[in-house]
């Protein structure tokens, strides 16, 4: 048994501790109830579910969801289609976002892989100072699909 100040008391019987928490106005608690014997402590259970509550909702307050965003890029793609969708990828980046690069092929075009995979590539070595690139290029069906992760700070 551990007290309200976090002393140690001992092995005591359930009808003993349960009178000294009624004594000092405050709950028996069974922190431990798989350890032979069980541990109990005395404390203000409210107080106590109170504390944890505040912690759980601080950690989620700072906790940072990841989004995976996703830019299409096509086998053909032209220069200024290229950079508008190249900042796209450097915003997404910049605020802390996973980055889905595909490249869609239609009809005939996935004849021509290599296309794809070097604007992929193109990518990849224009933002490495910025991520890293967690799923190399890779040909899934009619697309060929990178996955950029941002560096940690």
């Amino acid at each position: 048994m551990v007290g309200a100040e976090g002393e140690q008391i001992g092995i005591k019987p359930f009808r003993e501790a349960m009178q000294m928490a009624i004594d000092a106005n405050l709950d028996l608690v069974n922190v431990a109830p798989q350890a032979k014997p069980p541990v109990c402590r005395i404390m203000d259970y409210g107080k106590f579910r109170y504390e944890q509550q505040k912690k759980e909702k601080e950690a989620r307050k700072n906790q940072k969801i990841v989004d995976l965003k996703e830019v299409w890029f096509r086998a053909n793609i032209e220069e200024n289609d290229y950079q508008t969708k190249f900042r796209n990828v450097v915003k997404f980046l910049n605020e802390g976002d996973k980055v889905k690069c595909s490249v869609r092929f239609r009809g005939r075009e996935i004849t021509h892989a290599k296309l794809g995979q070097k604007i992929l590539e193109r990518v990849a070595n224009e933002v490495a100072e910025l991520c890293v690139v967690e799923r190399m290029p890779k040909l899934e069906g009619r697309s060929m699909i990178m996955i950029l992760a941002p560096k940690a700070h």
